[in-house]
């Protein structure tokens, strides 16, 4: 097995190894303790979290000098936007490529699950198929294009994932001073992968975003 390999699927046999213990514990056990874990973690990084009013009073935007993240209620995903992007939000019926380097971690273990956001994985950039309808936005990674379909063997993505991307410009880089968008997630096992669906573990993600050609 490859270096690059190791990577990925030496946490992702922590998680089939917490998935198998999950059966001593009742789902509402398991979410109890989820809820728990990202407290401790909102305590722990010293973040401010404000409502979805205050953001939006603040111009859809979170201080990153004060550390804040506003909650998604209906959602549970908390969100601090780092960089507004460059270019534009997609538009409403537009369909494109967005072009994402993350690192995922588990917080209930304080484990690193996947990146592509190192040296070794450089070159590799994931790929997601985007499409808005109104305010609700569709996805899919490429396969062959994307260590999360390789790492988890599915096209699907996140929902925790598209949170940002009413709030978010996704473009390219033409000129100097041109910076691409990025955002910290704090994403709960519901809108999170199939592996931490099944298992109930939050994740947090900090994730680039780009138009692709």
């Amino acid at each position: 097995m490859t270096n690059k390999s190791l990577l990925w699927a030496i946490p992702l046999l922590a998680i089939l190894f917490l998935n198998s213990c999950s059966h001593y514990e009742t789902y509402a056990e398991q979410k109890e303790k989820e809820t728990k874990a990202v407290r401790q973690f909102l305590a722990d990084r010293n973040i401010n979290v404000i409502s979805e009013a205050d953001f939006h009073s603040n111009g859809r935007t979170t201080d990153v000098s004060k550390n804040e993240y506003v909650l998604f209620a209906s959602s549970g995903v908390y969100m601090q936007i780092v960089r507004q992007g460059c270019g534009s939000i997609i538009k409403d019926g537009e369909t494109c490529t967005v072009l994402c380097r993350f690192s995922e971690r588990n917080i209930l273990t304080d484990s690193l699950i996947l990146t592509n956001d190192v040296l070794s994985y450089s070159s590799v950039v994931d790929k997601m198929s985007v499409r808005r309808t109104s305010d609700t936005f569709t996805a899919s990674f490429i396969a062959g294009e994307s260590l999360m379909y390789t790492a988890y063997g599915s096209a699907s993505v996140p929902p925790g994932w598209l949170a940002p991307l009413l709030y978010i410009n996704v473009g390219r880089p033409e000129k100097d001073g041109d910076e691409i968008a990025k955002v910290n997630l704090i994403v709960p096992s519901a809108q999170g992968t199939q592996s931490a669906s099944s298992a109930v573990y939050p994740c947090f993600y900090t994730i680039t975003y780009e138009k692709g050609i």
